[in-house]
């Protein structure tokens, strides 16, 4: 489980999927399947977490990893490509923000 850490050096990106209560599950399983079969092997990774609302209308994904630079070069590999295809299909929208903590309590 990532650790929220105000020292921390590297780059945390929260990910909100929008989607719709038919198809709320299918978009998580998608997600739960990227992570343990491609994106937690990636270089750089440090952890991450998803999390669903009651609505089932929203998933949000906050993920850390050691540079920027090691998440950007994931999202550029042909597997997460053909992967972020199929989940864009299961959501209205999904942005990733990078962030950088600016306090823990």
């Amino acid at each position: 489980m990532p650790q929220i850490d105000p020292d921390f050096d590297g780059q945390t990106v929260i990910t909100t999927f929008e989607t719709t209560p038919a198809h709320a599950f299918d978009l998580l399983e998608a997600l739960e399947a990227a992570y343990a079969e491609v994106i937690s092997r990636q270089p750089g990774f440090v952890g991450a977490a998803l999390h669903i609302n009651d609505a089932r209308t929203r998933i949000c994904n906050y993920s850390r990893w050691s540079r920027r630079e090691d998440y950007q070069a994931m999202l550029r590999t042909p597997e997460m490509r053909k992967r972020n295809a199929h989940i864009n299909t299961l959501c209205k929208s999904f942005e990733p923000v990078m962030y950088e903590v600016a306090g823990v309590y």
